[in-house]
């Protein structure tokens, strides 16, 4: 039996996607700050366009594969994108994002980013695989 006062498994789902999808608002705005260093607007420009791209590392419609790739690698981009964008940047942004909250659209831009970065990294194993062969 379950605790009426304890919210289901998916009422807390819902709410750390919703809390997700502020927070990657926050990103987007504490991005185009100019008080953001250069490497930490870098990776966060990564982290929106992988979140935003319709292209995923693993595709959705594999089972619990293609879900599980969210729920790891968005939280973790952020969580280091946290961690370089100054706190004081970060707290202004959130405060931004709550007092106006705006649709996080897909991006083209975002998928095209996120194509070039893995044909990037397919063109960087497949020099490695060669220069190991010899």
């Amino acid at each position: 039996m379950t605790d009426p006062a304890r919210p289901g498994l998916w009422a807390r789902l819902r709410a750390f996607a919703r809390h997700l999808k502020a927070e990657l608002l926050a990103l987007s705005l504490a991005a185009r700050d100019p008080r953001t260093p250069w490497y930490a607007r870098a990776w966060a420009l990564l982290v929106l366009a992988y979140a935003l791209s319709p292209i995923d590392l693993i595709p959705d419609f594999i089972p619990v594969l293609g879900q599980l790739d969210d729920l790891l690698l968005v939280p973790a981009g952020l969580w280091v994108a946290l961690r370089l964008v100054p706190p004081g940047v970060f707290a202004d942004a959130r405060r931004a994002a709550a007092a106006h909250p705006e649709k996080l659209a897909r991006s083209a831009l975002g998928a095209t980013l996120i194509v070039l970065v893995y044909a990037a990294l397919i063109v960087l194993a497949w020099a490695w695989w060669r220069a190991r062969r010899g």
